[in-house]
């Protein structure tokens, strides 16, 4: 089985989505209105997927995956990553404002889809954990006390997350919409979280254009680090790992 990843999928349907019928997709935010290379993203995500993906793996996704704003609105948005292959999981971005009841979006996810928050999910013995995370101290974008407050609160979920794995597990990976540090890569409170847990690999997304500049190494802390946002990854999964191997 493989572990696959890609973030910031920015759906915006306004109709269900046939991919027979590509020319009738209807966007209300269409995403080449901020850069030309994002023209029918859907279509290469898709097709991408279908590409690499099968029913038995898992594509993690770390947030930003509609731009709904309730969560009714989702409907063809989650009915399309319903027609993907493969089993994903989940963590909230910050522009799913949509995701406010956890319970109500359990229930509204499709079948082959799962969302972590404040808990885990494992597959094939390996537990995958998550939260969204926040900007961090020293950002060069500032920092407020509105930003100390929700970084804090998302410290400790994640420390919620990666407690509630009690049995022993092969592997523990991560999944962030934030980068887990500031632009300068400075040590924060979720890099103490990661060690004390000792997790192997962090996925993360939030990044685009030109802030791409900032991602991580590929190795920092010994933690394996791996950007995902959608147009950094020419909007195809990324194979993370492959336990067959093992």
């Amino acid at each position: 089985m493989k572990f696959f990843a890609i973030s910031d999928v920015h759906l915006s349907f306004s109709e269900q989505v046939d991919p027979h019928n590509w020319e009738k997709v209807i966007e209300h935010k269409p995403m080449d209105q901020c850069a030309s290379h994002w023209k029918e993203h859907y279509k290469m995500i898709y097709y991408n997927w279908h590409d690499m993906v099968n029913k038995k793996d898992t594509v993690l996704m770390p947030g930003d995956i509609s731009w709904a704003t309730k969560l009714h609105e989702t409907d063809h948005d989650l009915n399309f990553l319903g027609l993907l292959p493969g089993n994903i999981v989940a963590v909230q971005g910050n522009h799913d404002y949509w995701w406010q009841s956890l319970s109500k979006v359990r229930k509204k996810v499709p079948s082959n889809m799962q969302v972590v928050q404040n808990d885990h999910v494992i597959v094939d013995n390996v537990a995958i954990c998550g939260t969204r995370g926040w900007v961090c101290p020293n950002n060069g974008g500032g920092f407020s006390e509105h930003d100390e407050k929700i970084y804090n609160r998302e410290v400790i979920r994640l420390e919620n997350s990666l407690s509630s794995v009690k049995k022993p597990v092969d592997e523990i990976i991560v999944m962030m919409h934030y980068m887990p540090t500031n632009e300068k890569h400075q040590r924060s409170h979720f890099i103490d979280v990661l060690e004390k847990y000792d997790v192997s690999t962090v996925i993360y997304g939030h990044l685009h254009s030109k802030a791409q500049r900032y991602r991580l190494p590929d190795n920092a802390w010994g933690i394996n680090f791996h950007l995902v946002s959608a147009d950094y990854v020419q909007f195809s999964p990324v194979l993370i790992k492959d336990t067959s191997l093992k």
